[in-house]
């Protein structure tokens, strides 16, 4: 019998399968990756133990996908409960990776178990820990091994991957990388490599296909290399096929020239790759740190809310957190908040964002060509073509960062995520505040204003990344003063006032009822949040698009004082534990 696999704890349960005193009838098998184990519903009459490699614990999610909700490590037990309970399996075991697999049959389990008793003991121990553990994928356990395959010809797939390797290195975590080498290796080895390291990287060239086809069974996540400045392939490459009959997610990382200023084509890529999610690498030292990120968990999302002029402060946000060092990986927004989540992630620096922002927002009236208000106060061609203006015919997947925005889908009722299409387009959905701007139709879908039904979508953004999430609220302040509604003032004093600049009383009603969420969505959208910032932004009414230097230092001031009472870095507060005692607990 196969004695325990290097690393793998001496315990009673170890000793039942392994090692000399083994019970007898013990069967090894080897799991290649992506086969299931047993499947829901099938009679437990096998107790299973993990010598090598990893299973995925997958219960059906909704609409009958499958959701992984736990991962089982070596040295642990697969269909425990079910066994003992004497009932059908709840779940579907999956190999997530070529595994090597010891089974006992449930009579000789039981009859072992009564001259051991410590054995059950340690069962009763371990069904109690994972009844308690949450069944949502955040408790399925962090990914560990990612594979990098190039599709493009001139990509130094091992090159990248060291490059990667390093960074995480160099932010304190442990890594591996392995090459075509590792196509003749055993199950055990690839364990043994991955107990002893935060993350492995396997890296896969253009001609190296078996061993790109390997790499997809042995990996959680799989990242294809492709070149920016080539043409999208017509299909998807060999591997690609490969990783979705794996049930395997994949992303795509685009290698773009360094003096490129923005890329192009970047949808046709995603779409003929099935990719997930996309990523452009131009400089190698900071884009490499933010792939570095993505795989430690440690990437840093920012989601901007809306609030009519008051989204200014994300601006100052912004800025102290460049100041501050901390890096933006992801940007997400609704409404206003989208506008200025989306300058971010087209590569705007500070003083570009605030000189774009002035010159469409804050110079004059952006709500200023009124019409009779058939569909809206507003005909919003002013607002169209400051967009257009400031993000040209740019399509979202060819900025530099990822970046999302939300409207809200009065055919559905639903919130609608934008994540391809021209930006200029999305962001004019998301801004279409009711009443005030007319909706934009897509297909047979009537969009507004994002902040309707999702004003801060930190719970998308949660679900985009493994890392913190930094939320930045700027709807929760008092939004009208009751007396200017109770007594309005009269046509003549409004238009002697200048207040008719700002547009009519009636707008910030419309404003505040569009990004005024219920406490629960409230509650919700903070709970998401790892850093939360809340600026005070007293003083700015929603409709005064010319208070754009208060807001800005509300926002700024805010931010300093949030990263002020951080105990660590910000990027690694989803981390367990300190990355110096326990990387990863």
């Amino acid at each position: 019998m196969k004695g325990p696999a290097p690393g793998q704890s001496d315990s009673a349960l170890s000793r039942l399968f392994t090692g000399p005193h083994a019970a007898k009838g013990v069967v090894w098998f080897s799991l290649p990756g992506g086969r299931p184990l047993y499947r829901a519903g099938q009679p437990a009459d096998t107790l299973y133990f993990v010598r090598a490699g990893r299973l995925g614990v997958v219960r059906d999610g909704p609409g009958g996908a499958g959701e992984l909700v736990g991962v089982i490590k070596p040295g642990e037990p697969a269909g425990e409960m079910a066994l003992i309970a004497g009932t059908p399996h709840s779940a579907t075991v999956t190999a997530l990776r070529d595994s090597e697999i010891l089974a006992l049959s449930r009579q000789t389990f039981f009859t072992e178990a009564r001259k051991h008793p410590d054995v059950m003991a340690e069962l009763a121990r371990l069904m109690i820990l994972r009844a308690r553990q949450p069944q949502t994928r955040s408790g399925a356990g962090r990914p560990t091994v990612f594979g990098f395959v190039a599709v493009s010809g001139g990509v130094d797939a091992r090159g990248f991957v060291q490059a990667v390797a390093q960074s995480a290195m160099d932010q304190g975590f442990s890594a591996a990388v392995i090459g075509a080498e590792g196509a003749h290796q055993t199950t055990e080895w690839f364990s043994r490599i991955e107990q002893a390291n935060d993350v492995v990287l396997l890296s896969a060239e253009p001609d190296e296909t078996d061993w790109a086809h390997l790499c997809a069974r042995q990996v959680d996540r799989l990242f294809l290399l492709g070149r920016g400045d080539q043409p999208a392939p017509k299909a998807p490459a060999s591997v690609v096929r490969a990783a979705a009959q794996l049930q395997r997610q994949t992303d795509l990382i685009l290698i773009q020239p360094p003096e490129a200023i923005r890329p192009t084509g970047s949808e046709a890529w995603v779409e003929s790759q099935h990719a997930i999610r996309h990523f452009h690498v131009r400089r190698m030292g900071r884009d490499i740190d933010r792939i570095a990120r993505i795989l430690t968990g440690t990437s840093v999302g920012l989601a901007l809310s809306g609030g009519g002029a008051r989204a200014y402060a994300h601006v100052g946000v912004i800025r102290a957190l460049r100041e501050a060092g901390h890096p933006i990986d992801f940007v997400a927004g609704a409404s206003m908040g989208a506008v200025v989540a989306a300058g971010y992630a087209a590569g705007w620096d500070d003083q570009e964002i605030s000189d774009r922002i002035r010159a469409a927002f804050v110079t004059s009236n952006p709500l200023g060509d009124l019409t009779f208000p058939m569909v809206a106060m507003t005909r919003g061609l002013t607002v169209k073509a400051r967009l257009k203006q400031h993000f040209g015919d740019v399509d979202i997947g060819d900025l530099w960062l990822p970046f999302l925005c939300t409207s809200s889908n009065l055919t559905t009722a639903e919130t609608f995520q934008h994540r391809k299409g021209k930006v200029r387009r999305a962001l004019r959905a998301s801004v279409a505040l009711p009443g005030i701007l007319p909706p934009v139709v897509m297909g047979d879908d009537v969009l507004v204003d994002g902040a309707v039904m999702c004003n801060l979508p930190t719970e998308l953004m949660r679900s985009w990344h493994r890392g913190p999430v930094v939320g930045v609220d700027v709807a929760v302040a008092e939004g009208l003063n009751a007396q200017d509604i109770a007594r309005p003032p009269s046509i003549l004093r409004w238009l002697a006032s200048g207040e008719w600049r700002h547009g009519p009383p009636i707008v910030s009603i419309l404003i505040r009822a569009a990004t005024a969420p219920t406490q629960k969505e409230t509650a919700m959208a903070h709970e998401a949040c790892d850093l939360l910032i809340v600026p005070r932004i007293e003083g700015v009414e929603l409709r005064d698009w010319r208070a754009f230097e208060p807001a800005v230092a509300a926002g700024h001031q805010a931010a300093r004082l949030a990263l002020d009472r951080l105990d660590r870095p910000l990027a690694r507060l989803r981390l367990p534990v300190p990355v110096d005692d326990e990387m990863f607990g």
